[in-house]
């Protein structure tokens, strides 16, 4: 216990002890201005530097002690009594100390004779004073832990998310580029120009929490580009945007998993023709995106059990922790069409 005590003294000698001193120093420094005895200003600051030291000596002996190991505890009672007693034995010792400190002055000696029901009052008001000022100052670090906390969980997870929805593309898209490859398509080159952009975009753009809109607009064009490409001219793939995507921002990577979705199991499940339509309308204060995609009447079983895949459960995490009650999804599938349908207010 008394290991325990002077290991907390230590905290707060150490860790705070400029803003105890500073709270004393005022204390103090008012006292002595509003000392209404006329003895001169020396014995005022003595007198007045036996006060603080006696409710200083109360008052940790509260805080490290009693508060801990009895109000914490939510022993009230037994707290209370405790508290009482410490002040009943404080006041006779300090009127002993103030009675020979004021050995020149009877009036004063008689004055703190007549008045120890005031000292032990005033000694149980700053203990219990600074009982509430505690509950009040670890209240508040408690709120401030939690959100801290609740900050680096949701970072942490979004990280994490982010790191799935990066190889899950990447991935996608050597799939593609593989394909080209085997069909020696005389656009290589140009399928590794805009895989490199679109590289280059997650690794050195994605890192940043918000993305200026008309980078991820370019990157979306540059993997649409990739897929007509790859799809011949079977498929009918359209991207329309509206509005103005320069001074606008978004989180990375919101839009690419619907889009890979729409392939995946859309033009990519065994349709001889399809299509996927995609539109970004652009407003001063929000995003909406809508994308449509064809697809097979009837899928595999394990395709159609892995429909949605990691990407969509990801972006809907995503949205969850970046824009809380900003946003609208609308998933809809029917038998020969998918649609989503996204709305988000941006900040």
């Amino acid at each position: 216990m008394i290991g325990a005590i002077k290991h907390k003294i230590s905290n707060i000698f150490h860790q705070e002890i400029r803003y105890h001193g500073l709270f004393w120093l005022l204390l103090w420094l008012a006292m002595v201005v509003f000392d209404d005895r006329m003895h001169g200003i020396g014995f005022a600051m003595g007198i007045q530097s036996i006060n603080i030291l006696f409710i200083a000596v109360i008052v940790y002996f509260n805080l490290l002690y009693l508060f801990p190991n009895y109000l914490n505890q939510k022993n009230f009672l037994i707290y209370t009594l405790l508290l009482l007693v410490s002040a009943l034995i404080i006041t006779p010792i300090k009127t002993i100390v103030l009675y020979f400190f004021s050995f020149n002055f009877p009036d004063i000696q008689s004055s703190v004779l007549q008045h120890q029901q005031l000292i032990f009052l005033s000694s149980f008001l700053f203990a219990g004073a600074s009982s509430i000022f505690k509950i009040v100052v670890d209240w508040f670090q408690q709120k401030q832990d939690k959100i801290e906390l609740q900050t680096q969980t949701m970072q942490s997870e979004l990280n994490f998310l982010k790191s799935q929805i990066n190889p899950h593309f990447l991935f996608n898209t050597l799939n593609n580029l593989y394909a080209l490859t085997l069909k020696k398509s005389d656009q290589a080159p140009e399928i590794v120009l805009k895989l490199s952009e679109m590289m280059r975009y997650m690794l050195y753009e994605c890192n940043e929490p918000k993305v200026l809109l008309s980078k991820e607009v370019h990157y979306m064009k540059n993997y649409l580009e990739l897929e007509k490409i790859r799809q011949g001219p079977k498929a009918e793939i359209h991207l329309e945007i509206n509005g103005e995507a320069y001074d606008k921002k978004i989180a990375p990577l919101m839009f690419i998993p619907f889009l890979e979705n729409s392939f995946k199991h859309g033009l990519n499940s065994s349709i001889s023709e399809g299509y996927v339509e995609a539109v970004l309308n652009i407003k001063e204060d929000s995003i909406h995106f809508h994308i449509e995609n064809s697809k097979a009447q009837s899928m595999p079983r394990q395709m159609h059990k892995r429909s949605g895949g990691i990407g969509l459960v990801n972006v809907k995490r995503r949205l969850n922790i970046l824009y809380p009650e900003k946003y609208d999804l609308t998933l809809s599938d029917n038998p020969n069409a998918y649609h989503v349908d996204l709305k988000i207010e941006l900040d």
